[in-house]
């Protein structure tokens, strides 16, 4: 386990999102205290900790998903707290991507409908986005499931779709919730890896959310929280 280190040399890198003495709660309880957080265009920033230690209501805080009740997150250096609804709305429909432990692909869509609708979503006209989402799935060694539907493809496969949808409008920052949860450990280290190898070759920044350490070990930055409180590590 690498050292600890401080909040200062966390936060003096050129950021694209940042929190800075972040409170989130729900009613009376405090999920998390006090969070400083940063992380660079084309970095990985994997958080770990045990269930309930508040490392989800921390990604969600970071997405402009959930408010903080005190402190800031920014995006960009702006306040996620000074956005409206549809701006921030914007933001996560078109500069953030996502991806969910378990997939969570629309079952009526083609695979390459399921990649393209982030581009859809965005305005762009359906053959070119379409185009797009080939040429990602052709990336990830996708491209002969693209006619196919979520139901006729395997876990594996499904968790590499989700991969090539949150990535295919090249977000500035993608929002990771155990990614590879729901895979076994030989699928599970090949998305990871293709997911990160793909990030990083498009300067997009990953918050990767995880109870794994051997998964947080290929992250550039580490994070560890417990009962709320955010510790910055070393990766070493």
């Amino acid at each position: 386990m690498g050292e600890a280190i401080s909040t200062s040399e966390i936060l003096s890198t050129s950021a694209i999102l940042s929190a800075t003495g972040v409170d989130l709660s729900y009613g009376q309880q405090l999920a998390v205290r006090d969070a400083h957080f940063s992380v660079a265009p084309g970095e990985v920033a994997a958080v770990t900790g045990q269930s309930g230690s508040g490392k989800s209501s921390l990604l969600y805080c970071l997405a402009g998903v959930l408010p903080a009740q005190r402190g800031q997150v920014r995006f960009e250096g702006r306040s996620l707290g000074d956005l409206g609804d549809e701006e921030i709305s914007a933001l996560r429909r078109e500069r953030f991507g996502f991806v969910f432990q378990y997939g969570e692909l629309l079952p009526e869509l083609t695979i390459e409908e399921n990649t393209a609708l982030p581009l859809r979503l965005a305005g762009q006209r359906k053959q070119p986005a379409l185009a797009a989402a080939g040429a990602v799935l052709e990336r990830l060694g996708l491209g002969e499931l693209r006619g196919r539907r979520p139901s006729q493809v395997s876990g594996g496969q499904s968790q590499r779709v989700a991969v090539a949808r949150a990535l295919v409008h090249r977000p500035a920052v993608v929002f990771a919730d155990e990614p590879t949860g729901s895979l076994d450990s030989a699928n599970a280290s090949a998305v990871l890896q293709e997911f990160l190898d793909l990030a990083r070759s498009q300067d997009t920044a990953v918050v990767l959310v995880t109870h794994d350490r051997a998964v947080a070990a290929q992250a550039d930055s580490h994070y560890t929280m417990s009962d709320g409180i955010l510790t910055p590590r070393s990766s070493a």
